[in-house]
């Protein structure tokens, strides 16, 4: 697998040009507490400490109109995770959740998920992204900040994979859940590249230096771990929960601007969600498609599917 990961090279290239853009165990008990708090308007940006992670890290939320950290009321929960390369900011720094949300009686949290963290507790101890968000982050919003106890989650490429293997990882807690362009199939096969071939590539071009065993372990050897954090191994864990999977096919669309590349990131989460919805089928558990055909892995298309999906995952969580 490494020598196959380091012959790779044509597809380091065309992807680096983008990129600048068992059953699970209980999650570990940490603590985390904010440093520091901004509030502009309905936006709060928070520094949390985490002991998960060892560091400060960033949080940004929207609240509700009429919200008060000493309301009496609880407000149900939308977590957004952004995509490799990006950060906690991406979501409200190129789309308009804000207001989309503003319409609804709802927190959205989003929480600093790394350049390339996985959502996953790392199997060497590097990184502890899973406890963070499942742990101590989903404590700390219900103690200070009002989150009630419905929920839905949501995002886009590596935070729809998120999106879905929290959802499955952590069973019960989320009512629905949508990944946009996400990699929904870590063990792809039959595909080129292949599911963990692409998920090692990207996790080394998004950390630069680091090195992509550090997450899983290896795909053969620690084939146990690779599927309790792969969303189509753990399909049937998603019954009861209202789904929405979407991606375009990577050839120039509607949204995109002249001059988009043509490159392998779209045509790769279709391959994955496809596979993950074959899953589902299998495992009788429905969810709702947009397969849209034409459309690049960028920003424009993730804004438009969150407006499409956005009334679902209200209404499933009561918002």
């Amino acid at each position: 697998m490494r020598a196959q990961l380091r012959a790779f090279n044509v597809f380091l290239v065309l992807i680096s040009t983008v990129i600048a853009i068992s059953v699970v165990a209980a999650v570990p008990q940490a603590r985390a507490d904010v440093v520091s708090e901004r509030r502009h308007g309905r936006t709060l940006d928070l520094k949390v400490q985490s002991a998960a992670m060892k560091k400060t890290m960033g949080v940004r939320l929207l609240v509700p109109p009429g919200w008060s950290e000493n309301a009496t009321r609880r407000w149900p929960v939308l977590w957004l995770l952004h995509g490799g390369g990006d950060d906690y900011r991406s979501w409200t720094s190129h789309t308009d959740v804000e207001q989309l949300a503003a319409k609804y009686q709802v927190i959205v949290v989003m929480p600093e998920g790394g350049r390339c963290g996985n959502y996953s507790d790392w199997r060497s101890g590097g990184a502890n992204w899973e406890t963070f968000h499942m742990g101590e982050l989903r404590e700390l919003l219900k103690s200070r900040y009002r989150a009630g106890d419905a929920a839905a989650i949501a995002g886009n490429s590596m935070g729809g994979f998120g999106a879905m293997s929290y959802a499955a990882r952590h069973q019960g807690f989320f009512k629905a859940a949508a990944s946009f362009s996400g990699t929904l199939d870590s063990l792809l096969k039959g595909h080129v590249p292949s599911g963990p071939l692409f998920m090692e590539t990207t996790t080394a071009l998004a950390c630069l230096g680091s090195d992509p065993y550090d997450v899983w372990g290896d795909s053969q050897d620690q084939r146990d771990v690779w599927e309790a954090h792969n969303p189509t191994s753990q399909a049937a864990r998603l019954n009861g929960v209202s789904l929405f999977v979407s991606s375009g096919n990577g050839k120039f669309g509607p949204l995109d601007k002249l001059g988009t590349p043509d490159l392998v990131l779209e045509p790769q989460t279709l391959a994955e969600s496809r596979s993950f919805v074959k899953a589902l089928n299998k495992a009788n558990v429905p969810a709702k498609l947009d397969f849209y055909g034409k459309g690049t892995h960028s920003w424009p298309y993730w804004q438009r599917e969150l407006h499409r999906a956005f009334p679902m995952l209200m209404k499933r969580i009561g918002a």
